[in-house]
C-alpha cells in the first residue's frame, strides 16, 4: 500500500467474506433469508461483494430503503418508526416490503399499500441489551406493538412481522431462550403470517458461536409456524472487517502519558462516546500506558488507556479495530475535523480509496 493520508477508515473485503461466508452457511442449514442492516453499515462500495451472500437489505427511513433498491437490489424491506405521506408514496413504487411500527400507522396507510406485502413491529416486552439507550423494552418504549388481542384485530391487513430485541446478544442459550418465550406468547398471530424477521443484533459471526445448533433452532421455528425467517445483521456481517487509521500529533502529560490523534472519537467513532466504550487498538497487549485522545475540543474526546508493546510517538500510527459498524454512518464535521476517507483493500488485494472529503464538502454541509 502507497502511504494514504490518515486519518482513514480501512475496509478489508478478506475480513468480511469470513463473516459472509458463516452468513452462508447459516442460511444453507435454516433456510433463513439474511438483509444487510443499513443503519450500521451502509457503505455502498462494497455491496457488490456482499450481495452475493445476503438477499437484500433493511432500511430505518426513506433514505435507506431507497439506498438498498438502487445500490444493493435483491429485496428491499423499509421500516420507520414514523412514516409521513411523501415516504409512504416513494416506498409504494420500490420497495417488497413495508413493515409500520404502530397499529395507528398501519390503518392510516393500508389502504395505499395494501398491494405490498405488509408487517408490524411487535415489541415482546424483552429484550437483550447492555444499555438502556438501546433497550427496546424498556418503560414507556415507543418501538412496536405488543398487546396479542389489538394484533390479532388487524392481522387481515399483515403477512408478516418484525421482533427486533436483540443487542450484541452473543448468549445463544438466552436467545433459544427469549424465541421459546416469543413462540408461546404469540404463537396465535404467529400461525397467521406468512414471514417474520428476527431483526438483528445476533453475533452468530463471531468465533466460537454455534452456528449448527443456531441454524436448527431457526429451522424448527420455521417449520413450526410455515414461516419464512428473516435475519437483519448489521455487525454480526461486518464485524472486524474495518479499521480506523490514525497518526499520533502530539503527546502531552498531565499525571499519565496521552497521545492525540489526528481523528476524533466525538466525529468518527461516536457510538463508543454514546455507550461509554472504549476502542480497540491492534497492540493493546504490553507495558506502555498511553491515554489515546481525539483533537476535537470536547474534553471527553477519549479513545480510552491502553497499554501498548511499542512507545507512542509523533508519527506513530495507531489502528482502531472494529470500525465498521455504526461508525461511517455516524461520522459528523464536529469542529470542522477532516472527514476520514474510505479505503477499500478488494479481494484481490487491491487498494482503493472511494471516498475522501475536503472543505466544500464541509462548507456544503452547514
Amino acid at each position: 500500500m502507497k502511504k494514504i493520508p490518515t486519518p482513514y477508515y480501512l475496509i478489508d473485503e478478506k475480513a468480511l467474506l469470513k463473516n459472509l461466508k458463516k452468513i452462508q452457511t447459516l442460511k444453507e442449514k435454516s433456510g433463513v433469508k439474511v438483509l444487510l442492516a443499513l443503519k450500521c453499515f451502509s457503505t455502498w462500495q462494497v455491496f457488490a461483494l456482499l450481495r452475493q451472500f445476503m438477499d437484500g437489505t433493511t432500511g430505518s427511513s426513506l433514505f435507506e430503503a431507497h439506498l438498498g433498491y438502487e445500490k444493493f437490489g435483491g429485496e428491499t424491506h423499509a421500516f420507520s418508526v414514523g412514516y409521513d405521506d411523501a415516504d409512504i408514496k416513494a416506498l409504494r413504487a420500490f420497495s417488497d416490503k413495508i413493515i409500520f411500527n404502530s397499529i395507528g400507522q398501519l390503518n392510516a396507510y393500508y389502504e395505499r399499500v395494501k398491494s405490498k406485502r405488509l408487517g408490524l413491529r411487535i415489541n415482546p416486552s424483552l429484550s437483550f441489551s447492555h444499555f438502556d439507550l438501546a433497550d427496546p423494552a424498556r418503560k414507556f418504549s415507543r418501538l412496536g406493538e405488543s398487546d396479542i388481542k389489538k394484533i390479532e384485530q388487524v392481522l387481515d391487513k399483515i403477512s408478516g412481522a418484525m421482533f427486533h430485541y436483540n443487542c450484541e446478544n452473543d448468549d445463544f442459550e438466552a436467545f433459544a431462550l427469549s424465541l421459546e418465550t416469543i413462540s408461546k406468547k404469540y404463537s396465535t398471530v404467529l400461525k397467521a403470517l406468512n414471514w417474520v424477521s428476527l431483526g438483528g443484533g445476533i453475533a452468530f459471526t463471531k468465533d466460537g458461536y454455534p452456528l449448527d445448533k443456531f441454524a436448527r433452532l431457526l429451522k424448527d421455528f420455521s417449520e413450526e409456524f410455515c414461516l419464512q425467517v428473516y435475519l437483519e445483521p448489521g455487525e454480526a456481517a461486518i464485524s472486524g472487517a474495518a479499521s480506523l487509521i490514525t497518526t499520533v500529533l502530539d503527546i502531552v502529560e498531565n499525571q499519565k502519558k496521552i497521545a492525540i490523534v489526528d481523528a476524533s472519537v466525538e466525529a468518527h467513532m461516536l457510538d463508543l462516546l454514546i455507550y461509554r466504550q472504549e476502542a480497540k487498538v491492534s497492540n493493546a497487549k504490553g507495558k506502555n500506558e498511553f491515554m489515546i485522545a481525539g483533537r476535537s475540543c470536547l474534553a471527553g474526546d477519549i479513545f480510552g488507556t491502553y497499554r501498548l508493546k511499542e512507545k507512542l510517538r509523533v508519527g506513530s500510527e495507531v489502528h482502531f479495530a472494529d470500525a465498521a459498524g455504526y461508525t461511517m454512518v455516524k461520522k459528523n464535521w464536529f469542529n470542522g475535523l477532516a472527514m476520514p476517507a474510505i479505503v477499500i483493500k478488494r479481494l484481490s488485494g487491491k487498494v482503493e480509496i472511494v471516498q475522501s472529503a475536503g472543505y466544500q464538502d464541509f462548507l456544503d454541509a452547514l
